[in-house]
């Protein structure tokens, strides 16, 4: 029998805005729990996107009301008019973390705050109402402490979060819906790299782009990610990993993944990645790999970066890593770079060392093997 109950926080974890966000979360607890010995199974062989714990956060919005009904409720099918606003007219946008099981059994997310400040980003550019920065932080929270026990503890393993956002207002019709729904469902996940951190190849599509310029490129909007599924598929075929984009106006410069950033090492010690140009999503993970990279005393420039470039140095020495980076994969050697008239080999084909020390540093600060320099974790639980 499900019963609904108030949310308080059992002490001051987050800060205390957002705690007192927290307390406002009604939890209607599912009247279907997943049996303890079925949710460890789920938990030790995790699929990423394809098992999910069993309470949803969830906040409405009304054009008259603003964020209204915060709430945690029994994971399920959402129930949609056939008329329903994203189904005809795409006004969604999404954001992607994770929650991390610590030694001492607390559950700390990564950098929050930039998640929920690109979410309002993303939602201006969609046309969406701007969540503030402590509800979502509160949302994902809120539903971390229902679902803790869906959180895993293997190493490299982690609980993902996807907040997301949607028009469900029913009507037919080109304008900013009225009503829409935010939403923080989560997928218990292993290691990216199961075997061990293996280097990818990667296709520079020349034919199609991820975005162009005064586009929706730098909105996280699931349009982009669709975008990419065909280009992304032509690449598995031709037996590529990942397919890489160049930019929409001049199809010259490095742009980014379907869904990661992309970084160069150069044979100086520099970092290069692509500038941010309005067709570029802003990574969190890219933004903290800039920082991390400059602690370490090298160069990190952002620019404009010309394919024809990144094969000359390929060739010559002169780039001697490369990687993707995002929330799910982290970081991402690259060992291959290929495209309709070149075919080349980073480096030795393995991942590099600057690579994988900026990965291992990463990650020791997201499950707490290191300390936390410039405050990015929050705690969760």
């Amino acid at each position: 029998m499900s019963s609904t109950t108030s949310n308080p926080a059992s002490s001051t974890i987050l800060p205390g805005g957002i705690e007192e966000i927290v307390s406002l979360f009604t939890v209607t607890p599912t009247d279907t729990p997943t049996p303890p010995a079925e949710r460890a199974e789920k938990i030790a062989r995790p699929r990423f996107g394809t098992v999910f714990s069993d309470h949803m956060a969830r906040i409405s919005w009304r054009r008259e009301e603003g964020w209204i009904h915060r709430r945690v409720e029994k994971y399920g099918p959402l129930q949609l008019d056939p008329a329903t606003a994203v189904l005809h007219y795409a006004q969604e946008i999404f954001e992607g973390m994770k929650a991390y099981a610590h030694a001492d059994g607390s559950v700390w997310t990564f950098r929050p705050e930039e998640n929920a400040a690109r979410l309002a980003r993303s939602a201006h550019r969609m046309a969406l109402p701007a969540l503030p920065v402590d509800d979502f932080v509160a949302a994902c929270a809120a539903l971390v402490r229902v679902d803790s026990e869906w959180v895993p503890t293997a190493e490299d393993s982690s609980l993902y979060l996807r907040p997301f956002m949607f028009a469900s207002e029913a009507f037919l019709g080109v304008r900013p819906a009225d009503e829409v729904e935010f939403l923080v469902i989560a997928s218990p996940s292993g290691a990216y790299f199961a075997g061990g951190v293996k280097p990818v190849s990667i296709w520079v599509d020349s034919e199609y782009h991820r975005a162009g310029p005064g586009g929706t490129g730098s909105a996280k909007f699931g349009g982009n990610y669709a975008a990419s599924l065909l280009p992304q598929s032509q690449a598995a075929a031709k037996g590529f990993d990942q397919v890489c984009f160049l930019d929409g106006a001049t199809n010259t410069y490095l742009e980014e993944l379907g869904g990661m950033n992309v970084f160069l090492v150069m044979d100086d010690g520099s970092v290069h990645t692509p500038e941010l140009t309005g067709s570029i999503l802003e990574g969190v993970t890219r933004s903290s790999i800039l920082r991390l990279a400059a602690d370490r005393g090298r160069e990190v420039v952002e620019r404009r970066i010309p394919l024809t470039e990144v094969v000359e140095g390929l060739a010559s020495g002169r780039v001697t890593e490369a990687f993707a980076c995002g929330t799910a994969a982290v970081v991402t050697p690259v060992g291959r770079l290929a495209g309709d008239t070149f075919d080349s080999t980073v480096g030795d084909g393995q991942p590099g060392e600057l690579t994988m020390a900026i990965r291992a540093e990463l990650t020791d600060i997201q499950y707490g093997r290191a300390a936390d320099r410039h405050g990015w974790m929050r705690r969760l639980a």
